[in-house]
C-alpha cells in the first residue's frame, strides 16, 4: 500500500520535530528524541536523558551511559501517562530506532505506528514491534 505524499510530508516534519527535540538531550554520545502524535496533534514529547532531579550527566567517568538513564521513548510514553492523554493509536516519531525494553512499553502504550530514522545497532525492538502487530518505518531525514 502506497503511502500517500502529505502523509509523507507529515512523517518528514515529525521526524524533523524529534531531532530537534533531541538537541535538548545532555548526553553526549548519543542524542535521541521523541514525539507521539495522535489525530495530527502531538500529545507528548522525550528525549534520552536522567531521571528527574538527577544530575544531567548521561556517561560516567569510562563514557558508559549510566544505565538508569532512560530512552527518549520511554521519557516520550511514561510523559503521557501523567498527562492524562492516551497513547492508544498513536504514532511514536523517534530519531533512532527503539530498543526491545522501549518496544514493550510501545507495545503496551497502544501505539500503534513507529516511525524512526536512525537504525539502532540491534534488530531486537523492531523485530519486537513487527511480531506484535506494530507498523515500523524508517524514513530518510
Amino acid at each position: 500500500m502506497a503511502k500517500d505524499n502529505k502523509q509523507q510530508l507529515l512523517d518528514q516534519r515529525y521526524l524533523k520535530m524529534a531531532d530537534i527535540w533531541s538537541q535538548n538531550s545532555y548526553c553526549k554520545r548519543r542524542q535521541v528524541g521523541a514525539l507521539i502524535v495522535k489525530d495530527k496533534m502531538i500529545i507528548s514529547d522525550g528525549y534520552n536523558g536522567t531521571p528527574a532531579g538527577f544530575e544531567n550527566v548521561c556517561e560516567d567517568e569510562d563514557n558508559k551511559t549510566k544505565p538508569y538513564v532512560l530512552h527518549a521513548e520511554a521519557n516520550a510514553i511514561t510523559k503521557v501517562a501523567k498527562s492524562g492523554n492516551s497513547s492508544d493509536g498513536a504514532t511514536l516519531y523517534v530519531t533512532s530506532s527503539p530498543c526491545l525494553e522501549c518496544s514493550k512499553l510501545i507495545i503496551q502504550a497502544g501505539i500503534k505506528r513507529v516511525v524512526f530514522t536512525e537504525s539502532y545497532r540491534l534488530e531486537d525492538g523492531i523485530n519486537l514491534l513487527k511480531r506484535a502487530g506494530i507498523e515500523v518505518e524508517q524514513v530518510d531525514s
